[in-house]
């Protein structure tokens, strides 16, 4: 009976948007448990023990979690499904702060980039233009890499099936679309029969592997080291650093930046707009911004 309600529930969900790949699987050893308990509904008790059985408090809060959801739901249409005590297991660690890079940063980056290989062969331009990509458009590396000939239109990038399964339209600004423009005019000489955007060698699409890989290279020789106890940059902090920029450039009156916030959360293609008010905490210069401008806003000065 639990296997046919979680099935509904993740379809409901994924009728939203959210792809659940490993939900359904993570949570059948709960139905097992319950079941060794002739147990048809969600009970509290039965969750917590199983919950409790995991070999880490990561591991317990994630177990705990997902059942708590699924309860929620259940417990909507049928009260014999246990509400989850909130809380009972500690959460995670607080979402790390991501590494912001700075002008000076992407100059070194690319300065490494350019130098991967001879200029007669694709690898230093394709490498070199995918982070062109990523600081222009703060796509997630992935999206960038899956790019197709097809997908680069007049209106901008087509951003197909992506991690919540939708497909975006990214315009880009005039500097990106010339670079993006003279890259694939480049690509030409070695794409064959290969529609990808980006090429590793000709006729060979780059995968994030072969990417991988070389950004490795390139952040050790750029000499990128943040001081401790900052975290080593990543390859996904370029798509943090695009929507700090971003946020940054906010304007002061506030249906404006409500609209401003809307247009970057869709722009990155957030499932949620508070994956976006997020980047609030990100660097201590747009959180003065933002102190500010609740100041004046209690002082009367902005609308």
């Amino acid at each position: 009976m639990l296997t046919d309600l979680i099935s509904t529930w993740l379809a409901a969900r994924r009728a939203g948007g959210y792809s659940l790949k490993h939900l359904e699987r993570d949570l059948q050893p709960f139905v097992v448990f319950s079941s060794a308990r002739a147990e048809e509904h969600i009970r509290a008790a039965t969750a917590i023990e199983w919950a409790a059985q995991a070999a880490t408090p990561g591991q317990r809060y994630q177990r705990f979690h997902k059942v708590a959801q699924l309860a929620r739901y259940l417990h909507a249409e049928d009260p014999r499904h246990e509400l989850l005590p909130a809380g009972y297991f500690p959460a995670k660690g607080h979402r790390p702060v991501p590494y912001i890079y700075s002008a000076d940063d992407e100059r070194r980056l690319f300065e490494v980039a350019t130098h991967l290989g001879s200029s007669e062969t694709i690898r230093p331009h394709a490498v070199t233009a995918v982070l062109a990509l990523l600081f222009a458009t703060g796509l997630r590396v992935s999206e960038a890499l899956a790019l197709r000939t097809s997908d680069v239109t007049p209106d901008g990038l087509i951003i197909r099936e992506t991690k919540f399964r939708k497909t975006r339209l990214v315009p880009l600004h005039v500097s990106a679309a010339r670079g993006l423009a003279s890259h694939l005019d480049r690509r030409r000489a070695f794409a064959g029969n290969e529609d990808h955007v980006f090429l590793h060698a000709p006729g060979k699409s780059l995968g994030p592997k072969a990417f991988r890989y070389w950004w490795d290279h390139i952040l050790l020789a750029s000499g990128i080291r943040p001081a401790p106890p900052a975290r080593r940059p990543r390859i996904h902090d370029i798509r943090h650093t695009f929507a700090v920029r971003a946020l940054e450039s906010a304007p002061a009156l506030r249906d404006r930046i409500d609209r401003h916030m809307l247009a970057v959360s869709t722009y990155l293609g957030h499932s949620r707009i508070a994956d976006t008010y997020w980047y609030f905490q990100a660097t201590p210069g747009l959180m003065s911004q933002v102190a500010d401008a609740c100041q004046k806003r209690f002082e009367g000065a902005l609308p």
